[in-house]
């Protein structure tokens, strides 16, 4: 099965060299943080350094776009120093090569790659650089525990989406959401970061036979609980997206509402969900609150998009309170900004901003 664009809504882009301390706007963020660069990382539109996961000693993971469009995946140690990634099979043409997306405590690395023909394949990548796939053709390795298990999704020859686990050992157990639709571009999905516990509680989203999103949680037994915001809409692609669980079975994620403005919300493991959104955030189709990562400490990252089609950051504590954030040097025009990916356990945010050009840079804010 051949990659679609479709398929790109999982990914999250990368390379490095640091380039300068980050002086974020907002000051209520206490923080410092560094912006970033890949060495060979492309400068034109699309292209850039895209961080997009980091574990609790500040190591990051995530992958660049070069000049000729080719993807490398890399890892930037807590010293700075950069290692570029390129899983074996990689493709070299446009479009194609490594994407790195998930990064556990012992430094070991997952995520997918295009071969030559455009087929994505899982890797998983340990420290001493030993690489092995899961083998299924069409297979988004997406995110890694402590323990070694990798969650992520693969679609089959008919273009339906399914969940799976892969154990440190290499067992893969595959499942489907209750009420997942069957059709093409329908199915079970995980997201691209934080969607595994210690626990090996898993979240994410599925898609049902009318195109409708519903959020699920999937507990280390296999039973699956549907999630459901009050004020989802029920229209295609609209609904509840779960994108992040911590070690305590919260889950935070967005939902599309009837008109498909998006908002943020957080379920307690009793499964009282709260719903939020960022002061700003833009009322209109595709704008709005997304929130992409959860720590420990119940803190969300993500971005709101405003009423222009700009991204900017943002932080929610465990009591509701927001702060928002942009790095100066990011774009000011639709589609550019300040876009964070995940945080880390000691509060760490790490992500990419879109510069005037449309190139992205990775930006580290450590508390």
């Amino acid at each position: 099965m051949k990659s679609s664009p479709a398929r790109l809504r999982h990914l999250c882009l990368v390379v490095f060299a640091v380039v300068g301390t980050l002086a974020l706007s907002h000051s209520a963020v206490a923080a410092s943080g560094l912006k970033f660069n890949a060495p060979g990382a492309g400068t034109g539109p699309g292209q850039g350094t895209f961080g997009a996961a980091i574990n609790s000693v500040g190591v990051v993971a995530g992958y660049y776009i070069d000049a000729n469009n080719v993807r490398h995946g890399f890892v930037r140690a807590a010293n700075g120093t950069i290692t570029r990634i390129d899983a074996p099979g990689a493709g070299t043409g446009a479009f194609q090569g490594t994407l790195a997306f998930g990064i556990n405590d012992t430094g070991t690395i997952t995520g997918y790659y295009s071969d030559a023909n455009n087929v994505i394949h899982g890797f998983v990548k340990s420290p001493n650089g030993e690489f092995e796939a899961p083998g299924a053709q069409g297979t988004l390795a997406l995110d890694i525990n402590n323990s070694g298990t990798i969650a992520g999704s693969y679609f089959d020859a008919n273009n339906v989406d399914h969940g799976f686990l892969r154990s440190a050992g290499g067992t893969i157990t595959s499942f489907d959401a209750p009420g997942a639709g069957t059709g093409s571009g329908q199915g079970t999905l995980t997201p691209s970061t934080a969607g595994i516990n210690t626990a090996n509680t898993l979240t994410g989203w599925y898609i049902d036979a009318s195109g409708a999103v519903h959020g699920y949680e999937r507990a280390a037994n296999g039973t699956i609980t549907s999630i459901d915001a009050l004020g989802a809409g029920t229209g295609k692609g609209q609904g509840t997206y779960a994108g992040a669980i911590n070690d305590t079975g919260t889950i935070s994620g967005s939902y599309a509402d009837a008109n498909s403005v998006l908002h943020g919300f957080v379920r307690a493991v009793g499964g009282t969900i709260t719903e939020f959104d960022v002061a700003g955030a833009g009322t209109g189709t595709n704008q709005g609150t997304f929130a992409q990562g959860l720590n420990a400490s119940g803190i969300v990252v993500g971005l709101y998009v405003d009423a222009n089609g700009l991204n900017h950051g943002f932080q929610r504590s465990a009591g509701g309170a927001i702060i928002k954030f942009d790095v100066p040097e990011a774009g000011t025009a639709a589609g550019q900004g300040t876009l964070p990916s995940t945080n880390n356990v000691a509060g760490s945010v790490v992500g990419f901003y879109i510069d005037s050009n449309g190139a992205a840079h990775g930006f580290l804010l450590i508390p």
